[in-house]
């Protein structure tokens, strides 16, 4: 199921388990994981994307071996708010997903994520382009996962702020 807030997606969760974060690019898919009790989101890897069908193959081998109960994918929506190409390609990215295995999936605005990991790379790390590139897709969806933790902590107890 497709979820658009943190509110439904907490009471589609079980009550423990890894989340992971997905951040869609066209020839990449950077991806996060967090804690069973959905504190801290971590970079994991990049995938290169190739077929979608080895594409979800593959995420969901990563799934299966850290025992994720959801997905949380990042939703590129346009800076003034509004829904553009790249939403109705991760629409369809989710939904070919859903097809494949039924799993809670949050839509999470993902609006300047990659841009704030590359600053931070920079300020905080000092890292070269090369070896920014190399991590940011896998960064920015962690950033995207922690936005959405951050959010489903302040759901309450139902929502993960006592896990």
């Amino acid at each position: 199921m497709i979820l658009r807030d943190a509110g439904a997606m907490a009471a589609a969760l079980p009550a423990r388990g890894a989340l992971f974060g997905l951040d869609l690019g066209t020839k990449t898919l950077g991806i996060a994981v967090c804690d069973p009790g959905w504190h801290i989101a971590s970079p994991l890897q990049t995938l290169t994307r190739t077929k979608f069908t080895r594409d979800a193959a593959d995420l969901f081998a990563l799934m299966d071996a850290r025992a994720a109960v959801g997905l949380v994918l990042g939703w590129p929506r346009e800076m003034d708010g509004t829904e553009g190409r790249r939403c109705q390609a991760t629409r369809s990215f989710a939904n070919n997903l859903l097809k494949s295995r039924d799993v809670p999936l949050l839509l999470w605005d993902e609006r300047l994520s990659t841009s704030a990991v590359e600053r931070m790379m920079v300020r905080e790390f000092d890292m070269s382009r090369q070896k920014r590139a190399a991590r940011v897709d896998a960064a920015a969806a962690a950033y995207i996962l922690q936005g959405a933790l951050d959010a489903l902590a302040r759901q309450g107890p139902a929502g993960g702020s006592d896990r």
